[in-house]
């Protein structure tokens, strides 16, 4: 199968799922997974795909609607290793006199596992139960707002932590985010978080969403902020448009 045949038939399988790995793709057009990682790299550096660690991702999706809101449990084995260095990242952006807040969440939790050094001295609020323990541990100061734990998320929400973060004025802001498109911005699946991480953004300097790429291409209910409110730390982007609308650091693209 000469090669222009082969990449067609890849980039068919994509438009039709939207992700594949590199398994299945070697699988359904009956070639070695040598072969096809060859023919990923190439179509990504064309822009055809993105490629991603085990497969590769449809450019230019249609965003999907997705109403599920994952717990912990699910979200903690997604993307852990884009996760790690993504929070690594984030946490070698804070200094030692920064007052900081970072959102509840499990892209959130590999940003506290990173910070060390200077960053153990700025000053953090969180509404992350599991962030604030770590922070703690960690000899930081840490400041956890008043309200209602929820359980599946392990977040602290209410009218009492939203009154808390708009009297902040924190120089930085790092955010999680259950979807993001080019049109809607940055969301999550239900209001009353959403407000929340509103407010934390509005109260902020800096902001930055920490967002694996599955996150891109999705629509949640609840609407967080336009995309030129934040900018956005990934591991790979999906769609080149995201960076023409904010500032993109990609972590896996270096």
């Amino acid at each position: 199968m000469i090669a222009e045949t082969r990449h067609q038939m890849i980039l068919d399988i994509l438009h039709k799922q939207r992700s594949a790995s590199v398994q299945e793709l070697a699988e359904q057009l009956h070639i070695s997974e040598s072969t096809i990682r060859r023919d990923l790299i190439v179509l990504d550096r064309q822009g055809k795909l993105t490629k991603v660690y085990g497969g590769a991702m449809a450019m230019h999706m249609e965003p999907a609607y997705d109403p599920y809101e994952p717990d912990m449990d699910t979200k903690e084995v997604l993307f852990v290793e884009e996760k790690k260095r993504m929070g690594q990242y984030a946490a070698s952006l804070i200094r030692a006199d920064d007052f900081v807040y970072i959102d509840a969440g499990t892209s959130t939790i590999h940003l506290v596992n990173a910070i060390d050094g200077d960053a153990k001295k700025a000053v953090y609020v969180t509404n992350g139960l599991l962030h604030t323990r770590i922070l703690a541990r960690k000899g930081c100061i840490v400041y956890v707002p008043a309200g209602r734990v929820k359980p599946r998320t392990e977040a602290i929400v209410g009218a009492a932590v939203l009154n808390s973060l708009r009297r902040y004025n924190f120089t930085k802001a790092f955010m999680g985010a259950n979807g993001i498109s080019i049109e809607r911005g940055f969301m999550t699946p239900t209001i009353e978080e959403a407000e929340l991480k509103a407010a934390a953004i509005q109260s902020s300097l800096e902001s930055w969403f920490l967002a694996d790429e599955s996150k891109f291409n999705k629509i949640c209910a609840a609407g967080i902020c336009d995309l030129g409110q934040a900018n956005i730390i990934t591991n790979r982007l999906p769609d080149v448009r995201y960076a023409e609308k904010t500032l993109v650091k990609e972590i896996d693209r270096e």
